[in-house]
This record gives structure tokens, C-alpha cells and sequence, in this order.
């Protein structure tokens, strides 16, 4: 009889222990964030609306994009570089650092609603396949890309692709028609731009960003340059908007002594965390300049800064962005992504220079104009240390915190190419269309120039030429006969540059350029006294 009722009894006592179980199981997730007791989790008032419009709205609404534009407001709250990135925007932000993509290896411009080929990378898909600067893309695989008014988003999205897949392409060579097959592969995407001997014991190296491969990079050019003979090093930062912070602190490293700081950051949820020097670096004893300007901002700013706080180097040049921010990457459930301010970084001395961002997102963004506006551009001594704490380097140098890097020398903008022709020159992409269509008429012309270096000294732009470019623009309403001789000198100025450019990419661009720059002409007296 009692084994009959322990029976009848069994089952409720395992409903009891199973209710039990989950209740101290679900007393358990309460500590994790957005979890409740009892199946249910404490629902935000953002989720809330968003349901409610997505099941009450009287018009039909894209609930992921309503999503988006909440975390964007939500993110506008917190600073100017926690940002949200759509999965459509995620995957280039992840090429750019990881320093490559695959696709089929061209640079291409958009002229008269068609894409030309500018040039080809070197031992890349398209190369290997026969394609040439001066081509004419008229379709990719069955899309037609010609005279479709076709987005350079949508160019992208039809060249890139997953390595070892096809890229069929219909070109324009000339007069006649052509087919190639493509192979993808990978592309990189160098953050070294340039680097070469400026003189016989100075060498110049120029970084556009700090990615996976920019300090393997800059190790393969510094060693490279070594070998010819450089002494002293000319770092061009200039532009540069940072990127991977160990990229920078490794570089850093090459130039730093013994165990020195090299930055350290703390602040937010993070404990703190120091970067110091960890080797014998490559370049300890040469004599170094670095360039930088107010588009250098974060990873550079902490190589400029350990290298300024450490008397290692001459900062040359105009205040620097001033971002002194950390941010890590999350990728979230739908693709897309959250960059998320965690901590604080320092210099050497424990400046932290990131600018204010107390008036708003807005006013942050026109910092530039403003620092324009106010003259800081022009002139040094209107340079403002608004909320900044002094500092004293070892060599007894006063350096500031807050609002970016104050250089050592400065160069003031060159406005001289400030003209309303002039603008409308670059702004119409006038003097690109002119350039790469002067190199396909002349190219026999260009050939017999080896180098950037014996172009620079050799090459200037004759009368035929310059007759050319004015006709040229006024196919685009400009009228060249406005600008004056000093106008001429600057329009004459790029031509040449964007020829060099077109003959041997990036390499040529800076060894043209550099020839006049005011910042590296003040960099090689600093550096040959």
C-alpha cells in the first residue's frame, strides 16, 4: 500500500525538483546582464518602441534600419569615435586593417559614366591577364557597367570576391572589344607609401595607417634603406588616422632604448596596461624627424608622442588631431559592427590628448575649420592649448596634454592653391581626367624616364602642354584664364605630380612632390645640421 502511494507521489515530487532546478538556475542568469527570473528578461524601452513600431506603425518600416539609426543616436551620447558600422561597411573596415582584399588587382577612376582602368598592380590578377591602364570596363560577368550611371559601391561589390573565383570581363581596348577571365586573388593594400634616399645619408618613409602589415613593412624599408647608406630618417605621418596601436608601439620600439615607456592606457572598465620597449631597436641612433599635421590622429599620435616625450625625435609640421581614445571592434549578430571607446591612452609623461568633445559631435567635427578660421593653420602662435596641463621632457622641452601634439617646428598650410578655379579644377576632377588621358597620348614620351628622381629633375610642363590642359577645362565650364601666375605654377605643380603618380603610383607621387614640400625641405636643414 505505502510502495502504491509513494507512487502516486513520484510524479510531483519530480515536477517540484524540476521547478526548483530551473528556479535557482534562473536566480543564476538574473546576475547576468538582460536576463530575468522565469523565462523573461527585462525589456529596455528602445526594444519596446522598436516592437511596437515594427507590429503597431501605421506605414510599413525597415526594422533593421530603424535598428541602426537607435544604436547611431544612442552612440552620439557617448563620444565622436564610438561608431556603429553596417554589415555593408564592416567587411571594408576589416580589409583596410587587415591590410588586403581579393578582387582582380586594378585602380580605376569613373569618366564620362564609364570606369578606366588607371593602372594595374604589379604581378596581380589582372596584370598576369593582360589588362592595361587605359582600358574601358564594359561589363563583369553578365552586368552590364558602362553609361548605367553605376556607383563605385557597386563596382566594388562586382570586381571583389573570394579568392580563386572569376571575374569575366568585357573591355574597351581602343577601338576593339575584349575578353578576359580573371582569377581573383589577394590584393594588399600597403600602408607604406613611400620609401626611398632623399639624400646620400637621409632616408624618408612615409605611412598612410597602421594595419596587420605596417610594422613588417616599415621593418623591410628601414633595413632596405640602411643598406644604402641612411643615417638619419625623415617619418612622414602626415594624414596618417592610426589604426592597430601594437602596430605603433613596435615601430616605436625600433627607435626607443632599454625598457622606456612607449605609452600605457587606462580609465573605463579596463585595467591599466603599459607598452614598453622590449629589444634593440633597428634605428636607436640615428637622427629622426617626423612630419605630422592635424590629420594625423590616435596610433600615430602615440608614436609621435613617445617619440616627443623622449627627446627622440624633431615633431615637425602643425598639431595633430588629437584623439587619444581606444577603441575595440565587436562584431555583432547580424554582421555588423560596434567600435566601442573602452579606455583612455597616455604618453610617456601621461599626457592624454584627446581634444574636448563636450559641445557636441558637430563642433568636434569642424575642429579643422575652426582651427583654420582662428589662424592655427597659418600661424604657430595661434595655436590654442585649451584644456591642456603642461609638461617637461628631459631636455627641459615644454609639451602640452589635451587637443592633439604640439610640433616642435612648425609649417604653416600652403593656401596657395586657395582659388575659386582652382577648386573647381579639383572638385570637377578636371586635372585627374587630363593627367591619365596626357599619359595614354604621350606615353612613349614618359618612357624614357627611369626614376621619380630623374623625372623630377628633367620633366616640366611646356606650353603645349598647358595649352592642352586649358582646353581641357573648359569642357568643364572652367576657364584657366582666371588664374593667375601663381595659380599656373600650382595647377603645373600637380600636373607633374599626378604624372608621376600615374608612371610609378605612390612611390613616384612622393618623390615628385617632395622635391617642394616646405615640411621636408625644413626636415633635411634640422636634420643636415
Amino acid at each position: 500500500m505505502q510502495k502504491k502511494k509513494f507512487q502516486v507521489w513520484l510524479p510531483l515530487l519530480f515536477s517540484l525538483v524540476m521547478i526548483m532546478g530551473m528556479v535557482i538556475g534562473y536566480k543564476i542568469r538574473t546576475n547576468m546582464p538582460g536576463t530575468g527570473l522565469f523565462f523573461t528578461e527585462k525589456r529596455r524601452p528602445v526594444q519596446e518602441v522598436l516592437d511596437l513600431i515594427e507590429n503597431k506603425y501605421v506605414d510599413k518600416q525597415n526594422p533593421d534600419s530603424l535598428g541602426d539609426a537607435a544604436i547611431e543616436a544612442i552612440l552620439a551620447k557617448l563620444d565622436p569615435h564610438s561608431v556603429f558600422l553596417p554589415a555593408s561597411q564592416l567587411q571594408s573596415a576589416r580589409e583596410d586593417l587587415q591590410g588586403g582584399f581579393s578582387g582582380i588587382g586594378v585602380e580605376y577612376n569613373i569618366f564620362s559614366d564609364t570606369i578606366n582602368v588607371i593602372n594595374v598592380i604589379k604581378d596581380g590578377p589582372s596584370d598576369k591577364a593582360g589588362i592595361q591602364p587605359g582600358d574601358k570596363l564594359l561589363k563583369v560577368n553578365d552586368s552590364i557597367i558602362a553609361g548605367v550611371k553605376i556607383t563605385p559601391g557597386k563596382i566594388q561589390s562586382l570586381l571583389r570576391g573570394k579568392g580563386g573565383t572569376k571575374a569575366e570581363l568585357t573591355i574597351m581596348r581602343g577601338d576593339q572589344k575584349k575578353h578576359f577571365s580573371i582569377t581573383r586573388g589577394m590584393i594588399p593594400l600597403h600602408s607604406l607609401d613611400a620609401a626611398y634616399m632623399i639624400t646620400d645619408s637621409i632616408g624618408y618613409i612615409r605611412l598612410n595607417k597602421f594595419s596587420e602589415t605596417t610594422y613588417r613593412e616599415f621593418m623591410d624599408a628601414t633595413l632596405k634603406l640602411q643598406k644604402q647608406g641612411m643615417r638619419s630618417m625623415i617619418l612622414d605621418l602626415r594624414d596618417n588616422g592610426g589604426g592597430i596601436l601594437t602596430q605603433a608601439t613596435n615601430i616605436a620600439d625600433e627607435f626607443l632604448s632599454d625598457d622606456k615607456l612607449i605609452t600605457y592606457t587606462d580609465g573605463g572598465k579596463l585595467p591599466k596596461k603599459e607598452y614598453r620597449c622590449e629589444k634593440e631597436g633597428i634605428f636607436e641612433k640615428g637622427k629622426l624627424a617626423v612630419l605630422a599635421n592635424e590629420g594625423s590622429a590616435s596610433a600615430s599620435e602615440i608614436l609621435i608622442g613617445a617619440l616627443q616625450d623622449w627627446d627622440r625625435a624633431i615633431v615637425i609640421g602643425r598639431r595633430t588631431f588629437g584623439k587619444g581614445l581606444v577603441q575595440e571592434q565587436y562584431e555583432l549578430s547580424d554582421g555588423s559592427g560596434l567600435r566601442l571607446s573602452v579606455t583612455r591612452y597616455y604618453t610617456p609623461l601621461g599626457r592624454n590628448i584627446q581634444k574636448s568633445y563636450k559641445e557636441g559631435i558637430k563642433v568636434y567635427q569642424e575642429d579643422l575649420v575652426t582651427r583654420m578660421h582662428g589662424g592655427e593653420l597659418l600661424y604657430f602662435d595661434s595655436i590654442k592649448h585649451t584644456n591642456g596641463k603642461a609638461y617637461k621632457t628631459k631636455s627641459g622641452k615644454v609639451v602640452y596634454s589635451g587637443g592633439g601634439i604640439t610640433p616642435d617646428i612648425f609649417v604653416a598650410l600652403d593656401t596657395s592653391g586657395f582659388n575659386t578655379e582652382i577648386r573647381k579644377v579639383y572638385l570637377k576632377g578636371t586635372i585627374n581626367k587630363f593627367v591619365y588621358g596626357n599619359y595614354l597620348v604621350n606615353k612613349n614620351k614618359f618612357s624614357v624616364y627611369r626614376s621619380p628622381m630623374q623625372f623630377q629633375k628633367n620633366y616640366s610642363i611646356d606650353d603645349t602642354t598647358w595649352n592642352s590642359f586649358k582646353a581641357f577645362a573648359v569642357k568643364d565650364s572652367i576657364n584657366i584664364n582666371k588664374i593667375d601666375k601663381g595659380g599656373k605654377s600650382v595647377l603645373s605643380k600637380q600636373i607633374k605630380i599626378l604624372t608621376a603618380r600615374q608612371i610609378w603610383r605612390n612611390e613616384g607621387l612622393y618623390e615628385v612632390s617632395n622635391a617642394e614640400d616646405p615640411a621636408i625641405m625644413k626636415a633635411l636643414e634640422v636634420l643636415n645640421k
